[in-house]
């Protein structure tokens, strides 16, 4: 229980940015602002970016692969949001293609926090091919804007992602003991935490699913899956960063093999007594 508690404490630390986030969202939800909500946050967002930078909770590196995943999950959010997946209804000037650019730091979020978790509990991988999980990732991406023209492809290249992670374990400390557990296995987690999160924030109104526009409602249980398989990329990401760093993976150590003592000389016979 004690290792438990200390485990949700550094996981707590390392979802700052996302705590920060949710405050934004709050405080904007209910207190009158002399500027439209969505743009509001995106004030919020940047500053939040550039003080985690300035108090040394991310190096500018991680801010630069932070900054990626927003991009990356903008994209998809301009994308989503033409297709009528959802919506984002108010008004604002910071929206682009109907999506508010605050919107990509909830993604941004999800690259914070590996990057924080990768620090405070720190994280090695093990048996973790990186090529191949990124050709899975790219393709998982790719699948949920195409998945509207030919067919959706998720639990495939789910089945794929398996096989292809099936021998990467993460390595965690808690408390100076070292644990482990499959990488699978925690991007599982992680997408059902997130699947959580995005209730709350659609229940503050950052955004709205077609179901939800005459009230809100539980967001659907598949989501957990579709936020699970979208980890990948983020992963992937500062996988990248961290393999550049030499802090990807676990250090195997070898036993050291003994020197053996080289042979103590022989003493010489002594010569026979004389007569």
């Amino acid at each position: 229980m004690v290792q438990l508690v200390r485990f949700a404490w550094l996981e707590a630390q390392s979802c700052l940015f996302a705590v920060a986030l949710f405050a934004g969202l709050v405080v904007a939800h209910v207190v009158p602002l002399p500027l439209a909500r969505y743009d509001a946050l995106l004030v919020w967002c940047v500053v939040v970016t550039l003080g985690f930078w300035a108090l040394g909770l991310e190096t500018w590196r991680e801010v630069l692969v932070v900054v990626a995943f927003h991009l990356v999950g903008l994209a998809l959010e301009v994308f989503k949001v033409g297709v009528g997946s959802w919506s984002y209804p108010e008004e604002a000037v910071s929206k682009v293609g109907g999506v508010p650019l605050f919107a990509g730091f909830m993604y941004a979020a999800v690259g914070s926090y590996v990057c924080q978790a990768w620090r405070r509990l720190d994280l090695r991988v093990s048996g973790f091919d990186a090529v191949p999980a990124t050709v899975v990732a790219v393709a998982i991406y790719a699948n949920f804007f195409t998945h509207h023209w030919i067919a959706d492809l998720r639990v495939p290249l789910a089945v794929v992602g398996l096989v292809v992670l099936r021998r990467a374990w993460v390595g965690f400390s808690v408390g100076g003991a070292r644990h482990r557990m499959p990488l699978a296995l925690s991007f599982v987690l992680i997408g059902l935490f997130l699947w959580a999160a995005e209730n709350l924030a659609t229940y503050l109104g950052a955004w709205a699913y077609p179901g939800q526009l005459d009230g809100w409602e539980v967001v659907h249980a598949a989501k957990i899956g579709s936020w699970a398989l979208l980890v990948t990329m983020s992963f992937v990401l500062v996988a990248g960063l961290k393999r550049w760093e030499g802090e990807l993976y676990a250090v195997v150590h070898q036993p050291v093999a003994r020197a053996r003592r080289p042979a103590r000389p022989r003493a010489a016979a002594a010569p026979p007594p004389p007569g």
